[in-house]
């Protein structure tokens, strides 16, 4: 499979005429945007098509495209997708649970919210807290766009580093977040959110057609073990048949209870906290709804972006699962830079190993004959020197003699090989590796000091969507164009999400609350253009820095887990504000401190359990804290939520139904995707 990726002239015109045309379409539509309200929430005047595609567009990043493509290429396959269907019963119950109350209260925040039902200091709490939490996530979206940008410019022969595509990502939606606001988005969310779904069905379907195609071996990774074996593909089978005879294990939405990307435990509650938070109570999802004209509108507008999350693991699992059958030995020599490293650090704490050696310039035949259970750094004197390098050998890593000297290995390192496959692939070593790591924790544990932890990794999972769009989409007709500019179009339109959101609540929350309370309306849209302009600095210098092979392996992994500092919290504190009308307002407080304070602390002290499992036990700890504070000091009256909204408040029925029928259909595919369903 050694597949040319090329970018032509067609491609180019394609791509930039996509991009112009969403910027200007955007700017347009937007060219009166006065008030506070126009700015900030589109003038409350969002219909129900506006807010669905926007809610998806906002959502479906190259995040998604990425990170979640890239798990599934992993041993975590279709499991991944809970993330996508538990998302569309959440978002029914956010319609008809949520919704009503926050359109009622007339607010521009969450974090209003929290002052509306407990006190200002819990707003501005929340406030900060996100806007900490938001700067990681503008580097992140901003990270895997400029991710999937240099892949393929390198591929086509362009080299780009991440920076440089990071700027250009960061700049594009910075220009019509800053003019337009919330309408400016939402138009260009309803291009691109139509146009990613689309782009996703075109990725799927020539994946499927060179699956078929193929005469060789294809590469299948086990669920239960993370074993990559390699076989061979009947001739006479057709493209799903392939699909399901090479991946009938990684079909299974429930993996075990030891998994630590997703174990059916979080199923249960785990999950359904980032769920929760993400969809009903994140200021950038949950301003598009804000933006409601009425509450039937946000209520069907929400249904339809639940139906379509039933649609995306589709268009994004399966061919990544797909990508790993074609291009493993792709993903492992992509890998190959962030193993230098790693494994230049293992030697340097541990010179005694026998798997793991260094050569200066070795010649090719020794590299062509490097035995598979051993592991050579490669040292050339500069850059230049080690490109020149053509022979590809997975185990045979090449590094620069400079950045090999500068390495040094902080003490009581521990060397992590949570990727499966990585184990799989060196058994050997991986004992060795365990051996040393006990020898390490020990002599830690002795000293009383903690360990710190360098991950090893097999593969580069992350670059399954890049694989694809290099080596199975057709050339020269336009296509690999058309679908860069839908995935440009995604994570930018994530990125407009976040820039307005943190712009938002910096105005709303912080400028307007404490810094200039008498300011004019046309003052705060100011400062919320000066914030997205900062935000979007901050978001091009984080995100190349998100590459490092330390932080993870997964960026779908740094965005969910990140945010169960914040989110385990908030969602406690607003289900208790909403349920138990007594709780007293030093709740709100206490509520998203506690959080904070005890995720920090799990993830320190009990680093093995998985973070989704820690956030169910944060979520169950905030909610006994602030029950034991409303028993013993409980409001004389109950809270009522006042209406301070002119928009109309009639809940829609038809809105329920199809909500209803939606659930039932995510619990469907819930039965298929199991060990007893026909998937099997």
């Amino acid at each position: 499979m050694t597949e040319t990726f090329r970018i032509t002239a067609v491609d180019l015109v394609i791509f930039v005429a996509f991009v112009v045309a969403v910027v200007t379409v955007g700017l347009l539509k937007s060219r009166h945007e006065k008030s506070s309200e126009d700015y900030f929430l589109a003038g409350r005047g969002l219909h129900w098509w506006f807010i669905g595609f926007s809610l998806i567009a906002a959502n479906i990043s190259t995040e998604q495209f990425v990170g979640m493509s890239g798990n599934a290429a992993s041993h975590v396959g279709v499991a991944i997708a809970s993330y996508e269907w538990m998302a569309a019963i959440t978002l029914v119950v956010v319609a008809f649970a949520f919704l009503p109350y926050f359109l009622r209260a007339g607010i521009f925040t969450m974090p209003e919210f929290l002052e509306y039902r407990y006190n200002a200091a819990a707003r501005t709490i929340m406030a900060v807290a996100t806007i900490f939490i938001y700067m990681l996530l503008l580097g992140a979206v901003t990270y895997s766009g400029a991710l999937t940008i240099s892949s393929l410019a390198g591929q086509a022969g362009y080299p780009m580093s991440l920076a440089t595509g990071a700027l250009v990502i960061g700049l594009i939606a910075m220009l019509y977040v800053t003019a337009g606001g919330l309408k400016a988005c939402a138009w260009a969310d309803l291009i691109q959110g139509s146009a990613l779904i689309l782009g996703g069905g075109v990725i799927m379907w020539f994946a499927f057609k060179k699956l078929g195609m193929a005469t060789e071996a294809a590469s299948v990774v086990s669920a239960e073990t993370g074993a990559v074996v390699v076989q061979t593909l009947s001739p006479d089978a057709g493209a799903l048949e392939r699909f399901m005879d090479l991946n009938r294990t990684r079909l299974n939405m429930f993996l075990p209870a030891t998994d630590n990307v997703l174990p059916w435990t979080a199923l249960l509650l785990g999950l359904w906290i980032p769920n929760f938070y993400y969809w009903g109570l994140n200021q950038y999802i949950t301003q598009r709804t804000l933006g409601s004209a009425s509450l039937a509108q946000g209520q069907k507008g929400i249904v339809f972006a639940a139906f379509m999350k039933l649609l995306i693991p589709f268009v994004i699992v399966i061919p990544g699962i797909i990508a790993f059958n074609l291009y493993s030995d792709h993903m492992r020599l992509e890998a190959r830079a962030d193993t230098a490293i790693s494994l230049a650090r293992y030697l340097k704490a541990n010179p005694a190993t026998k798997f793991v050696e260094t050569a200066v310039a070795p010649a090719e035949d020794r590299i062509a004959a490097w035995p598979k259970d051993r592991y050579l750094i490669a040292l050339y004197p500069d850059a230049k020197a080690m490109a020149a390098v053509k022979t590809l050998h997975p185990n045979v890593l090449p590094l620069t003699q400079d950045a090999f000297d500068k390495i040094s290995v902080a003490p009581h390192t521990i060397f992590t090989t949570d990727d499966r496959s990585w184990r799989a692939v060196n058994e050997a070593l991986a004992a060795e590796i365990d051996a040393f790591n006990a020898q390490v924790s020990a002599a830690a544990k002795a000293a009383g000091q903690l360990t710190s932890a360098e991950k090893l990794i097999a593969f580069k999972y992350d670059t399954a969507l890049a694989q694809l769009l290099g080596r199975v989409l057709p050339q020269g007709v336009g296509l690999v164009g058309f679908v860069l500019a839908a995935l440009l179009g995604a994570v930018v339109s994530s990125l407009a999400a976040m820039l307005n959101a943190a712009s938002t609540i910096f105005a709303m929350d912080v400028y307007k609350k404490f810094l200039a309370p008498g300011a004019e309306q046309k003052r705060v849209v100011t400062v919320g253009r000066v914030a997205v302009v900062g935000f979007s600095v901050i978001a091009v210098l984080v995100a190349p820095q998100l590459g490092n092979p330390k932080i993870s392996h997964s960026i779908f992994t740094i965005i969910q887990e990140s945010q169960g500092f914040i989110s385990p919290g908030i969602l406690a504190v607003f289900v208790f504000g909403l349920v138990v009308r007594r709780g007293p307002p030093i709740c709100g407080v206490v509520g998203l401190v506690t959080n904070i304070i005890a995720y920090g602390a799990l993830k320190l002290a009990v680093p093995q359990l998985q973070f989704l499992n820690r956030m169910a036990v944060c979520f169950g700890l905030c909610l006994a804290v602030m029950a034991l504070i409303t028993a013993l000091r409980p409001l004389p009256q109950p809270v009522e939520f006042r209406q301070n909204t002119a928009i109309a408040l009639e809940s829609s029925r038809p809105a329920l139904v199809a909500g209803i029928i939606v659930v039932l259909l995510t619990l469907l595919l819930y039965v298929i995707f199991s060990p007893l369903g026909v998937a099997r």
